[in-house]
């Protein structure tokens, strides 16, 4: 099995927004910075873990996304199935032809079989706020979240000022002068 970067950014990106998750929503253009993944990407990412309902997505000012579960309800088998990741190690991807449509099974088919599901138990094993919590007793630090700015619902009133005359009187006594 090869992990592909859609894998590892995923479960990256989903650790990034778990750390910050008491901090409200969480922006994609700040995870993107942090962890030097294209915004795109990440959009492509989060929308498949939304619709998975890993991830919420609140829009407007101060939106973001944020976790559609409790961390330790999240393993890292849920995000990466979410993306759309195989877990296979087999050469057939499970199809039990390796050796051609009408061969059938290679001899280290059980055994690749074997390590599939060795690996979905591990990864199913591994729960996002584990993945927080080493990170914490790493020491990674959470900076502070930035003062978000408040809306006021009073609009900005300011004087117009005409400098046009307002009459044909007032025009044409423009033109006298």
């Amino acid at each position: 099995m090869r992990l592909t970067t859609k894998g590892r950014f995923a479960v990256t990106a989903m650790i990034d927004l778990a750390l910050r998750e008491n901090g409200g929503p969480v922006a994609l253009a700040a995870i993107s910075q942090r962890q030097q993944i294209s915004l795109s990407y990440l959009e492509q990412l989060f929308g498949k873990l939304r619709r998975h309902e890993l991830v919420e997505s609140t829009r407007g000012p101060g939106g973001g996304y944020s976790l559609g579960r409790k961390s330790d309800e999240i393993t890292v088998a849920d995000i990466i199935v979410a993306v759309d990741e195989p877990i296979d190690a087999t050469g057939c991807g499970g199809k039990e032809n390796c050796m051609g449509e009408d061969t059938g099974k290679c001899i280290t088919h059980e055994l690749w079989t074997s390590l599939n599901a060795k690996m979905i138990e591990y990864l199913d094993s591994v729960s996002l706020r584990k993945l927080v919590e080493d990170q914490l007793a790493k020491g990674v630090t959470i900076e502070e979240a930035p003062i978000k700015r408040a809306i006021s619902t009073t609009p900005v009133v300011k004087p117009i000022r005409i400098t046009a005359p307002n009459s044909v009187f007032a025009l044409g006594n423009a033109f006298n002068k």
